[in-house]
């Protein structure tokens, strides 16, 4: 409605400064000095990736410019074209209009010719910055790879050792004396005692932090820990502990890098120290509470992957023993950026593929672990967790001899490309894995569920959620650029044609909010219907139903279509899919849609529901799933039986639990001649009302049927509260009869016979011959 409005309001706004309309500048002048002076820096490629990168950002926004422009006179536009289609397809050749009609029809198509002129100049503009943006993105990648690529000195040369270490040896020499800077010099140490009150202070936030944070939290771990098992609010409070364990302790470093700061630290290595310092123990720390999450060391604590005690433990010490290497490349890598000794000669590769090899010989024992907890999951569980674990497995462990044997060859690059953001992907997996299980224990502590909350859909859409939007994050550990991901969620957010209409994450959207408020709206009507209007009609059950269904009906399908029409969708291209379809339907698809729409009715009127005790063309049990094809039914004998959809709607079917549970129960009796008919009645009473399974309204009814060959023949009629249980009332009746029928000496007679032989001389022994 407010969209409506403001087209509106814009068309008067074009109408009546239409001059103002035209004279808008789409694509000004600046735009081909700009566009030229991209082209020659892409052609020359003299330009830093920096300098590409700014002038990529320059482009974006030029093209984020013309997309809106592209815009211009939207509203007129489509006034125009709806204009001069009112006045009929043009004549065809060697015949003539109207002359006001053919004057008008020119008219218009001056003024859209008009108004269309920026519109598609702005469309150029944008085709060319789009272009020029992927020139830039090309030549960016491509620098990439060639750095990736490029080989150095091979590390496995003994001879480049000795350098190596010389080099890192002065650079922490060099460290040392910048730090002693503050203690040499009278003036110096003038300069940070001045700030002794707030060293102090830091100091003692450091060591507290450092030191008896670490044990506070312990032995409130200690308390919590004997209700972890059962209570989710503890493993909340487990999960909690543990990343107040990895965050206080990085507080004290920032501390310490603070104090280093007012003693007056200075210097290009002491600095880079003091600035890498929390970033260390932050890598080491959060590896350290990792490691525990995956591989608990409690045998009651729950655990990511499913292994004995002793694997788990070595699974934590590779898991940081892996995050203990990840810091110690980071800072060889800054050691290398601050050192004109390191640059020179091959230290830095010698310490990198050092660490690498022994990151690859950790990896490659980590994905072993990993396929030993796939085979583990075999036994206990499926589904989609042991593929992830095989492929995670596989993949490490062909990571841990690929990216060290790329280093030993000169291509220290692409080994760390290689080795550390599986390092990092695995901690992301490790803590992805660590918020959905606080998804679920947070929505069993709030719903207070003693069943597994893994069972509900809610915490379960959540932990997708957070699967889906990690992606991005692996992205860009594998070294995909923001502006990338920009590029890609841009393209996503314009959506893709589809005929003459686009589909985007827009239209997605309007079409879910305006058909949720549609279907709202038609189940408020049939709910008014039913409670508020028609019962003070004179219309009989049948036809009540008949109104609140078709009711339904039509007002799911005007939802749809006006949900479609709102978000844009041409719905002119299905009458060809609707024509298709009924060729198909036509030459064999009749069986497969008549399923299917008998699906669809017995979703939307359930006559049947899941768990309802059913018996259709002879075959009887509980139905345990609905689909839009077919449905299937378990039978008593724990088979599994087809039915397909059309038989539920066109055949006879009996449900017994449809409206209510309670459903008959009739046993058949007799007892013998001279008994006292009117107490057997009594007694049968008694005993059918004495059962808590049966229902007093209606009684239960006993009835003298009369006189059988043998025996006095009753029927005992009985109403349950619970069908599903009248296998075993009727026998729980029957041994109630049986024991009062035994007190009371009443006798349950069996059939008796009278046998007469026909020719009894045939069977007297013959006199035997003198």
């Amino acid at each position: 409605m407010i969209q409506a409005i403001l087209r509106v309001l814009l068309i008067c706004l074009c109408l009546a400064f239409p001059a103002a309309a035209q004279m808008m500048e789409p694509v000004p002048p600046e735009w081909e000095t700009i566009s030229t002076r991209a082209e020659g820096v892409i052609a020359r490629d003299r330009a830093s990736s920096e300098a590409l990168g700014r002038l990529r950002e320059e482009l974006v926004g030029w093209r984020a410019r013309f997309a809106e422009a592209q815009e211009i006179n939207s509203a007129r536009i489509s006034s125009l074209r709806e204009e001069i289609a009112a006045l009929g397809p043009m004549p065809e050749e060697g015949t003539t209009e109207a002359p006001d009609i053919a004057e008008r029809r020119a008219d218009l198509n001056e003024r859209l010719a008009a108004m269309l002129t920026p519109v598609r100049e702005a469309t150029a503009a944008f085709t060319a910055a789009d272009g020029l943006i992927g020139e830039v993105d090309r030549a960016i990648s491509a620098r990439r790879a060639a750095a990736l690529l490029t080989q150095e000195s091979p590390p496995v040369n003994p001879a480049t050792w000795l350098p190596a270490l010389r080099a890192a040896t002065s650079w922490f020499g060099d460290l040392g004396r910048e730090l002693m800077v503050p203690f040499q010099t009278v003036t110096a140490r003038a300069v940070w005692l001045s700030e002794g009150v707030q060293i102090g202070l830091l100091l003692i936030a450091a060591v507290l932090l450092l030191w008896r944070s670490g044990l506070w939290l312990g032995r409130l771990r200690d308390r919590v820990t004997p209700f972890e098992a059962d209570s989710p609010g503890a493993r909340l409070a487990m999960v909690a502990i543990g990343v107040a364990r990895t965050l206080l302790p990085v507080l004290g470093l920032l501390a310490i890098t603070r104090i280093l700061g007012l003693m007056g630290v200075g210097g290009l290595r002491a600095g880079t120290a003091a600035a890498l310092l929390p970033w260390l123990g932050l890598i080491v720390l959060a590896t350290w509470w990792l490691s525990h999450a995956a591989f608990p060391p409690r045998p009651d604590a729950p655990t990511l992957l499913p292994l004995p005690m002793n694997r788990r433990r070595e699974g934590r010490f590779h898991a940081q023993t892996l995050g203990v290497l990840f810091a110690a490349s980071y800072l060889v890598e800054a050691m290398a950026q601050t050192s004109t000794s390191m640059m020179d000669t091959p230290g830095r590769s010698v310490l990198l593929f050092a660490i690498m090899a022994m990151a690859g010989l950790t990896m490659l024992r980590l994905g072993q672990l990993l396929l030993e907890a796939r085979r583990a999951a075999e036994e206990e569980e499926g589904g989609t967790r042991r593929q992830l674990l095989g492929l995670a497995g596989r993949a490490l462990m062909a990571i841990g001899v690929v990216a060290p044997v790329a280093a030993a060859l000169g291509y220290i690059n692409l080994g760390n490309a290689l080795i550390w953001p599986a390092a990092i992907s695995l901690a992301l997996m490790a803590g992805i894995s660590v918020l959905q299980g606080v998804v679920y224990d947070f929505y069993a502590f709030v719903t207070r569920r003693r069943d597994p909350a893994r069972d509900a859909l809610a915490p379960t859409l959540i932990g997708f959620g957070l699967a889906i939007s990690s992606l991005p994050v692996f992205a860009l550990i594998w070294g995909v650029r923001p502006s990338t991901l920009g590029e890609w969620w841009q393209a996503f957010l314009r959506g893709f044609r589809l005929g003459e209409a686009r589909i985007s994450p827009e239209n997605f959207l309007t079409f879910v909010v305006v058909f949720v408020i549609g279907y709202t709206i038609v189940r408020i009507v049939k709910n008014v219907l039913r409670t508020s209007v028609l019962p003070k009609t004179r219309l009989d059950a049948g036809g009540t139903n008949a109104i609140i269904s078709g009711t339904g009906y039509v007002g799911i399908t005007l939802a749809a279509l006006l949900a479609i029409t709102t978000a844009g969708i041409d719905l002119s291209g299905l009458a060809i899919v609707a024509g298709a379809l009924s060729v198909g339907v036509g030459f064999g698809l009749q069986t497969i849609v008549q399923n299917f729409v008998s699906g669809i009715i017995l979703l939307i009127e359930r006559p049947i529901k899941i768990g309802d005790w059913i018996n259709v063309n002879g075959t009887e049990g509980f139905v345990r799933q609905i689909s839009v094809r077919s449905t299937r039914i378990e039978t008593f004998d724990r088979q599994d039986v087809i039915v397909p959809n059309a038989d539920l709607i066109a055949g006879t079917v009996t449900n017994y639990t449809l409206a209510n549970s309670a459903g008959r129960v009739v046993i058949q009796l007799g007892v013998a001649y001279g008994t006292d008919t009117r107490k057997v009645e009594a007694i049968l009473q008694e005993v059918a009302e004495a059962h808590p399974m049966v229902i007093l309204n209606p009684k239960p009814l006993i009835t003298f049927d009369g006189f059988g060959a043998d025996s006095l023949n009753f029927t005992v009629r009985v109403v349950l509260r619970d069908i599903l249980f009248k296998v075993v009332v009727t026998s729980e009746l029957n041994h109630a009869i049986a024991e009062r029928f035994a007190e009371e000496g009443f006798e349950i007679p069996f059939a008796q016979r009278d046998i007469w032989i026909r020719n009894p001389e045939a069977l007297r022994p013959k006199p035997e011959a003198s």
